[in-house]
């Protein structure tokens, strides 16, 4: 099983507000050379909640390229990129020339948009979601998988589009679709390479939304066993008040020996990937979480 974490990316007033692209590549760094298999960016323009302040992020694909140069073992990856931000065959073709400039480790991470704010604030549309993340899948996959693709559609075209050149691996880089409910997990179940869901802490939860990934797969004749499973979760080194379990979100917690058993726990469950966000997200969280993805390690 994978393990990665995700980096500091967005404005934080309890860390300082927002961190510069030094420290987010210090952090990139500090994870590759801690062991850990990738890292991992969050896709968002802004966020706004109802009575608080705008909180800000930087450009996703602007610093995962340069994530990509500064790095060289651990594999890149969007958690998740929203797709409406995008035109989708332009976005097919940043992902295969950032697959060559990584050296084939990027993982495209691809979702439908929740936040309604930030579209309105950039003027992207909000309608139909899911019917524009089909369309857009229809268009992605087969030109990162076959180079080419001929798509008319209500909200997307691509009439004879190809990818010229292409990357470095042949049948393309993975796709990821972070999905829930019956028509995105179906979509997953036609088009992805992996599926995540998010955000867990112990993985208790994780056997009910993986029975409804495996009813999509089996309505749409694909064997669940072709799907990779990847899981984001929570992992806090925080003081809290709350009881073990009613964390709001769900959180990993405790001792480097508690975490690591709730990771092997997740192997167990035949977990392909996780992709953990640390809070507080510093430097020394992730050396602590460092010792209990050795101790994990070391159990296999």
């Amino acid at each position: 099983m994978k393990i990665g974490i995700v980096l500091p990316f967005a404005g934080d007033p309890d860390a300082g507000g927002m961190p510069s692209y030094v420290t987010i590549r210090e952090r990139a760094l500090h994870a590759e050379a801690a062991g850990f298999d990738s890292i991992w960016l969050y896709d968002h323009l802004l966020f706004r909640f109802p009575d608080q302040s705008t909180v800000g992020i930087w450009e996703i694909w602007t610093v995962l390229s340069a994530l990509a140069e500064a790095t060289q073992r651990v594999e890149i990856g969007t958690v998740v990129l929203c797709v409406p931000f995008r035109n989708p065959a332009i976005l097919a073709k940043m992902a295969d020339t950032l697959d060559e400039v990584s050296g084939g480790r990027l993982i495209l991470g691809l979702g439908a948009g929740g936040h309604q704010p930030e579209f309105d604030a950039f003027g992207v549309p909000f309608d139909h979601k899911a019917a524009r993340f089909e369309e857009a899948l229809q268009i992605i996959t087969p030109l990162l998988r076959e180079g080419r693709v001929d798509f008319r559609g209500t909200y997307y075209a691509a009439p004879n589009c190809e990818l010229r050149p292409r990357g470095p691996r042949p049948r393309g880089l993975p796709v990821l679709v972070a999905s829930t409910g019956p028509r995105m997990l179906r979509l997953t179940a036609l088009y992805a390479d992996s599926w995540n869901t998010a955000w867990l802490g112990p993985p208790e939860p994780l056997a009910a939304r993986r029975a409804d990934l495996e009813a999509a797969c089996v309505d749409v004749g694909r064997d669940p066993e072709t799907l990779e499973v990847t899981v984001g979760i929570n992992v806090s080194y925080e003081d809290t008040e709350d009881a073990p379990g009613t964390e709001t979100p769900p959180r990993l917690s405790g001792s480097p020996q508690k975490i690591a058993a709730a990771l092997d726990a997740y192997r167990t469950l035949g977990v392909g990937h996780l992709i953990c966000g640390l809070a507080p997200d510093t430097p020394a969280s992730m050396s602590a979480f460092a010792e209990a993805v050795a101790l994990h390690r070391a159990s296999a």
